[in-house]
C-alpha cells in the first residue's frame, strides 16, 4: 500500500480566463496548495506539471521550468503530456517518486488555456489527441468518435438518449454549489434532449465545455507528514495506468475501454481494495456516454448496467455510489491539462469534509479518480483513502 499523503490542494475557478496565461493560472493553484499544506517551498523536491496543447494555444513548449519559476520553486520540473490524462499521468509519477523514496514532497497538477482560440480552434487542437493518419486527417472529431462509441454501446446493451440526459442533469445539479465550477446552473432532461445535435446521438448538452483553469496538489511521504506534524488524513493508496490503441478502428469494440480496465486492476491491487468497496468516484465525462463507459471499465457496474444508473438515482450524490460530485467535466469544466489532478483535488475535499457536497458522502472512506485521454487510449486510475 502506498504511503503518499495529500497534504494540500488548490484550484482556480474553471471557465474563461482570456487575459491570463497558463503559468499564471498554475501559480494560483500551486500557491493555494502549498498554503493549504503549510509546506515550505524549499522542501519541494520536484514539480510535475500536466499540459496538453501549450505549443498550439500559447506558442509555449518547455513549460516545466516556467511553471516552477511561477511558483518560486527551484526544484527539478517536468511537463507531462497525455492528452486529457496529462495531469493524471503527472500524479502517477509523483506517487511513484514518493513511494520509491526518491522524493518526500512533490507539487503536481496541471493547467490549460483554450477558450481564447474559439470553438473551431479548440476543436482542431483537441483533434491532435486522435490518430492523425486514420482519424483526424480523415475528418474525425471527438464528438463524432464518441458518437460512434455510443451507437455501438446502444446496439450491444440498449439504452437511450434519455438515459444519457440524466447524466447531464445529475452533474449540473452536483456543480450548483461548487465555487470552482464553470456551469453552476441546472438543466432538465427535456433541455438536454432538445439541445442542438453535435454528432448523433450526442447533443450540445451531452458535451463538456471548452475551459481554462488549473489544479495543484502537494503530495508528501508519510514520514515527512509525521515529522512535520502535517494534518493529511487522505492518502493516495493506489495508482494505475492503461493504454489502448489510439484509433477506434483498430479496437475489438468501440464500446469497451480496456485501458480503464487495466488501470483499475493495477490501482485496486496496489491499494488492496475491490471495486465494491469504493464509496465515491470522479470519472472522465467529456461526454455523458463517457461516464457510462468509465463506470463499467472501473468494474463499478457490470457491462450494460451503468447506462441507467443516473436515471435510477444510483450515481447521484445521495445514491448508493455518488459519481462526479464536483459536477464532472460536464458541468465543472475541462481545462484539459488540469483535469486529472483536479479530480483528485475534488475527492480530497470530499473525503476530508470541506467540499460543498461533503455532507452527502460523510461516511465515505474510499474514492476513485479516473482520467482518460483521447477516446480512452490513455487512462489513469487513482485510489484515495481516509487513513487518519
Amino acid at each position: 500500500m502506498s504511503t503518499v499523503r495529500v497534504a494540500g490542494v488548490g484550484l482556480t475557478p474553471f471557465g474563461a480566463h482570456p487575459d491570463r496565461t497558463t503559468r499564471d493560472l498554475f501559480a494560483e493553484a500551486g500557491v493555494t496548495a502549498t498554503r493549504d499544506a503549510k509546506v515550505p517551498l524549499g522542501d519541494i523536491d520536484a514539480v510535475y506539471f500536466g499540459n496538453f496543447v501549450g505549443e498550439l494555444a500559447e506558442d509555449q513548449g518547455h513549460q516545466g521550468p516556467i511553471v516552477a519559476e511561477s511558483l518560486g520553486v527551484q526544484a527539478p520540473a517536468t511537463r507531462f503530456e497525455s492528452a486529457c490524462a496529462s495531469s493524471g499521468v503527472a500524479v502517477r509519477h509523483a506517487v511513484r517518486a514518493i513511494d520509491s523514496g526518491r522524493a518526500d514532497v512533490v507539487i503536481v497538477g496541471g493547467a490549460e488555456r483554450m477558450t481564447h482560440v474559439g470553438t473551431d480552434g479548440a476543436t482542431a487542437m483537441l483533434a491532435t489527441a486522435a490518430d492523425a493518419i486514420h482519424e483526424s486527417n480523415a475528418g474525425m472529431t471527438f464528438p463524432g468518435a464518441y458518437a460512434i462509441m455510443t451507437d455501438a454501446y446502444f446496439r450491444r446493451h440498449g439504452g437511450s438518449r434519455r438515459d444519457l440526459a440524466h447524466v447531464a442533469v445529475k452533474n449540473h445539479e452536483h456543480a450548483l454549489e461548487n465555487e470552482y465550477a464553470q456551469f453552476q446552473s441546472r438543466v432538465t432532461v427535456d433541455e438536454v434532449l432538445e439541445a442542438p445535435t453535435v454528432a448523433s446521438p450526442l447533443g450540445l448538452l451531452d458535451a463538456c465545455p471548452v475551459t481554462d483553469g488549473a489544479s495543484a496538489l502537494v503530495l508528501v511521504s508519510e514520514q515527512y507528514a509525521a515529522e512535520h506534524t502535517i494534518d493529511a488524513p487522505v492518502a493516495v493508496t493506489g495508482s494505475g495506468q492503461g493504454t489502448d490503441r489510439a484509433a477506434l478502428q483498430d479496437r475489438e469494440t468501440p464500446c469497451r475501454t480496456p485501458a480503464t480496465e487495466r488501470a483499475a486492476v493495477e490501482a485496486y491491487e496496489m491499494a488492496g481494495i475491490a471495486a465494491d468497496t469504493v464509496d465515491v468516484v470522479e470519472v472522465h465525462d467529456c461526454f455523458t456516454c463517457a461516464e457510462v463507459f468509465a463506470l463499467e471499465g472501473l468494474g463499478l457496474f457490470d457491462p450494460g448496467e451503468a447506462i441507467t444508473a443516473a436515471r435510477e438515482g444510483a450515481t447521484w450524490r445521495d445514491g448508493v455510489l455518488p459519481v462526479n460530485c464536483s459536477g464532472g467535466l460536464k458541468a465543472k469544466g475541462h481545462p484539459v491539462g488540469a483535469t486529472g489532478a483536479s479530480q483528485i483535488v475534488e475527492l480530497t475535499r470530499l473525503l476530508r469534509g470541506d467540499h460543498p457536497n461533503s455532507d452527502y458522502v460523510a461516511d465515505a472512506l474510499t474514492g476513485v479518480a479516473h482520467s482518460a485521454g483521447g477516446t480512452v487510449a490513455s487512462t489513469t486510475v487513482h485510489v484515495l483513502e481516509v487513513v487518519g
